[in-house]
């Protein structure tokens, strides 16, 4: 009779730093899949992923390996054993590893050996390397278990296999990425069909501060079909048969995410994540009638429910009737509360304090600003005295550049549009008033007026202010910043792709001047390949240009 496994893949959400609740959510799993043989969890399940640094204190440790040892001992029952994700001590460090817990002890342990060391990763700054992986023997079948980026390469993939590995299972902790889930599949498939293995690839799913993970379980045979596939997002619990000669066993294939869709689930998950495990009760941001508000408010609604998003409105003396009737009607659209806070008493005062030392000086960016951080202080007035989270609403084009006020519309908690850029904006938002999201809260159909959308950008600090008076218009500003920004490509290279030099050399300039200000941003979620953040690690000062 041919071998078979009955494989569990637990698609979770662990939450970082609480072990016991990771724990029992991993005895639920276990309690819900009877007719498994065997629990696959995420990478690192028990602690969560990314650790950081929290991985090097000992308390963490030790409570860790204590959880393991209550995991262990649950599977003295006979039912299905489990593969969970640790931290874990040998003589040559803390490695992150994986434990086969079964018969009521930990019955191996297998180190992940290719720390990843670049972008948001920097395993090795607080993990150590373990040796290439054996296979693991398990109920007549061996397990190859290659970590997360044991798989981007060929090596210990193939090593498992010439060890006697009969399936590969890939436990991971990888983060979301636009354009990411399709490399997953062609590297799982080309590992499966170097290896003649069935591989099965399980991520996990959630929010943790900058990151989110998208989910998107999926099981491939050698000849590159795909057998199974778990939804983005979701968690989930799926039973996997994997047989001799035959691999995995076709199940069901949810479908992924459209290009807005998975965008805006990104935005979604991280908000509804950090909210919550933050145990905020809600959040307060800054309704001005813009399409960058709007948006927000959108995704705040759809994460977290209208009841839990309140909405203000400033107004100035600049502040236009258009403006007002957009935030009331975005308001409208999304079911939240809307207070209107006028902040023409504290600009007033504020002018006034200062006219002795302004005096004989026109009015200029200072008094521009001081509107804008006077609304912040407002705001924060509010979370301060309820406890809701301000939640910015700067995007990736105006945090680029500094067309943003540091200590003004900048401050907050959390920015669900720090990493989209303005075109990306106006693309979400049509399609938001088009469609509604799988997981959303919020109302079907519109979620703000259609001219939010179609009027011109302005920050409205001052009489007839449009963003075109000091940007590019936004379809020539985005291209030139992802170049500068995700292709790391000088204004040289930019140039010669159709750009006016002029316009290439002064967005260049913003981009480098205005690295103080972000480094003083909130969080906010990672969608592109470089966020500010994590992934883009540049110095404050810095003398050098490309044009």
């Amino acid at each position: 009779m041919s071998r078979a496994l009955v494989i569990a893949c637990h698609q979770s959400n662990p939450a970082m730093g609480d072990l016991r609740a990771n724990a029992d959510a991993i005895l639920a799993a276990r309690r819900a899949a009877p007719g498994a043989d065997l629990l696959l969890t995420p990478e690192l399940s028990l602690i969560g992923y990314p650790p950081e640094d929290l991985v090097l204190k000992p308390a963490l440790v030790a409570a860790a390996e204590a959880e393991l040892a209550r995991l262990a001992a649950a599977t003295a029952d006979g039912g299905p054993a489990l593969l969970v994700g640790t931290a874990w001590r040998s003589e040559a460090g803390l490695h992150n590893a994986f434990a086969l817990l079964d018969e009521g002890r930990v019955k191996a342990i297998t180190a992940k050996h290719d720390l990843p060391n670049y972008g948001v990763f920097d395993e090795k700054r607080v993990f150590v390397a373990g040796p290439l992986p054996e296979p693991m023997a398990f109920r007549g079948v061996r397990l190859g278990l290659p970590i997360c980026e044991d798989m981007w390469t060929p090596a210990v993939c193939a090593h498992l296999a010439a060890r006697g590995a009969d399936l590969l299972l890939v436990p991971n902790g990888s983060p979301y990425e636009l354009g990411k889930e399709p490399r997953r599949l062609d590297l799982a498939r080309a590992r499966a069909a170097e290896t003649g293995r069935a591989l099965l690839y399980l991520n996990r799913t959630g929010g943790q501060d900058e990151l989110v993970f998208d989910g998107g379980s999926f099981a491939v045979n050698p000849g590159g079909d795909l057998a199974l596939r778990l939804p983005d997002w979701d968690e989930a619990l799926t039973l996997a048969r994997w047989e001799e000669g035959r691999g995995f066993v076709a199940g069901a294939l949810d479908q992924p995410d459209t290009y807005e869709e998975e965008i805006y689930h990104a935005m979604l998950v991280a908000l509804r994540d950090y909210v919550g495990r933050n145990r905020f009760p809600g959040v307060v941001l800054g309704l001005s009638g813009g399409i960058d508000s709007a948006l927000s408010a959108a995704v705040a609604v759809d994460a977290l429910g209208a009841e839990r998003v309140w909405c203000v409105m400033l107004p100035s003396r600049f502040t236009s009737r258009a403006s007002l009737e957009d935030a009331e009607g975005c308001a409208r659209l999304l079911g939240v509360r809307l207070d209107t806070i006028p902040i023409e008493p504290a600009v007033e005062a504020m002018e006034s304090m200062l006219a002795p030392v302004f005096a004989g000086r026109p009015r200029d960016l200072a008094e521009e600003n001081a509107q804008s951080r006077l609304r912040m202080v407002t705001l924060m007035g509010l979370s301060n005295k309820f406890g809701h989270m301000l939640l910015t609403t700067g995007n990736k084009s105006e945090m680029s550049v500094g067309y943003a006020t540091i200590y003004g519309d900048m401050a907050g908690g959390y920015n669900v549009l720090k990493d989209a850029y303005k075109t990306t904006v106006f693309r979400l938002s049509r399609w938001r008033n088009l469609a509604r999201p799988r997981l959303g809260l919020g109302p079907d159909g519109p979620v703000m007026p259609e001219r939010v959308i179609s009027k011109p950008p302005t920050a409205e600090l001052r009489e007839n202010q449009k963003d075109e008076d000091s940007l590019p218009p936004y379809d020539v500003l985005d291209p030139i910043l992802h170049a500068l920004v995700e292709e790391e490509r000088s204004a040289a290279d930019i140039v010669a792709a159709g750009f006016d030099a002029a316009t290439v050399a002064r967005i260049e300039r913003l981009l480098y001047t205005a690295e103080y200000k972000r480094r003083q941003a909130p969080p906010g979620v990672k969608i592109g390949p470089r966020n500010f953040g994590r992934d883009r690690r540049y110095p404050i000062t810095n003398a050098f240009r490309t044009g």
